[in-house]
């Protein structure tokens, strides 16, 4: 087995994997990337979905600021839509992966263990290196939440919604979609539209709709931050990680809550017209009945249907990421099935970083959103080389990043 060395292995093709490759890079650092570019992205959400994220916080980050959504647009020479649909995002983030990282291969990570003075990366065809480093940037697809009361039950009757790249399928069935969030709302409205039976079920009282108040202008820049996650005002906060996390347990735990409360974006509002929505209730029973499920609801009604999709999220637990050794896992400092991190987004085992939605207890809400790779890139550049990645047009580097203003 090859003993290749490295200062950084990074776990992932995303915008997290392709934004910290792009700025080690640029920094001088020796890296490897691995993974299949935008997989998550192209394999696990529905065609026909729009990002929720604004144009100005779906930009995936890189040194210069120079692969920005508006220099693809540039590009190809053709406006894209607002909000951006998925297909253009995927073609962007291919189109971000040829100029910044051109090296990604595309092999599967089967285990990463500690050595006594590094970290050893063994492949899916058994090659293995060593490195100094290994930043985890491999998403949330084993992070499906999928409640308890649907384990008995085959997924012909019953999928979580990362389990569809197409929703077409479903025309003409009876679906229940479980869920209030905004996965769960725009995997309805496909379904709707592509003339499935579909009714969503959701526990909370009411529809929370997001994006009412301005982004533009002054007013809009004095509520949000560019980055946009967040409600007014909270969001200036949450796009200061290093600071946020400075703040009271209390402070931390409102920003993350309210930042990550469920709700559907309002431009889906008017495509969800005539659309059945039962809301303020909860499954109290789930059986199979045929080849069929039957829905018991809190209300003593019941439906029943040909699927049920469950838009029930993402629970973070790193423990499921199946190439961290046993060993890993029980040196790694937990909270909730986060890892703790300290700055650089490193872990307790010296030399891990982990980007992305594990991130987010240390560092809050942003490190969930796309928005968020310029805090993640540049604070592990730094912490990996001990410099930032280079000056941007706006002169961007990590302590601008987390005190400038909007």
């Amino acid at each position: 087995m090859n003993r290749a060395q490295s200062d950084v292995i990074v776990i992932g093709a995303g915008p997290y994997g392709l934004a910290a490759a792009a700025h080690l890079g640029a920094a001088g650092a020796n890296i490897r990337v691995f993974g299949s570019p935008m997989s998550f992205w192209m394999e696990q959400m529905p065609k026909g979905m729009l990002l929720r994220s604004p144009w100005g916080a779906s930009h995936i980050s890189d040194p210069k600021w120079a692969l920005t959504l508006d220099a693809f647009e540039h590009g190809k020479g053709a406006p894209l839509s607002r909000p951006v649909p998925l297909g253009d995002f995927i073609a962007y983030g291919h189109w971000f992966q040829q100029r910044a990282v051109p090296e990604v291969d595309p092999r599967r990570v089967e285990r990463v263990e500690a050595l006594g003075h590094g970290l050893r990366v063994t492949l899916e065809d058994g090659e293995s290196l060593d490195t100094r480093r290994v930043a985890v940037a491999a998403g949330i697809s084993p992070f499906a939440s999928r409640p308890a009361e649907f384990d008995d039950l085959p997924s012909d009757l019953v999928t979580h919604s990362s389990e569809h790249a197409d929703l077409a399928p479903f025309a003409g069935r009876r679906v229940a979609v479980v869920g209030g969030g905004q996965s769960a709302f725009e995997c309805a409205v496909l379904l709707y539209e592509q003339g499935a039976q579909v009714e969503l079920l959701m526990r909370a009282p009411h529809i929370r709709w997001v994006g009412r108040a301005t982004r533009k202008g002054l007013i809009g820049r004095l509520l949000f931050h560019r980055t946009d996650v967040g409600p007014a005002f909270v969001s200036h906060l949450v796009a200061r990680p290093t600071i946020l996390r400075l703040q009271p347990q209390f402070v931390q735990r409102q920003a993350l809550r309210r930042a990550l409360a469920p709700g559907a974006s309002l431009w889906l509002r008017p495509r969800s017209a005539g659309m059945p929505i039962t809301t303020g209730r909860r499954i109290t029973s789930v059986a199979r009945t045929g080849d069929r499920v039957r829905l018991g609801l809190d209300d003593a009604t019941s439906r029943e249907v040909d699927h049920v999709l469950l838009a029930t999220g993402y629970r973070v637990d790193v423990r499921r990421y199946p190439f961290l050794s046993p060993s890993i896992v029980e040196s790694l400092s937990f909270a909730d099935g986060y890892p703790v991190l300290r700055d650089g987004l490193e872990s307790s085992v010296d030399g891990l970083h982990f980007l992305g939605a594990p991130a987010a207890y240390s560092f809050g809400p942003l490190v969930r959103f796309v928005s968020g790779t310029e805090f993640a890139a540049r604070s592990l550049t730094r912490r990996v080389t001990g410099k930032r990645a280079g000056t941007t047009d706006r002169g961007r580097d990590d302590r601008a990043f987390e005190y400038r203003s909007a």
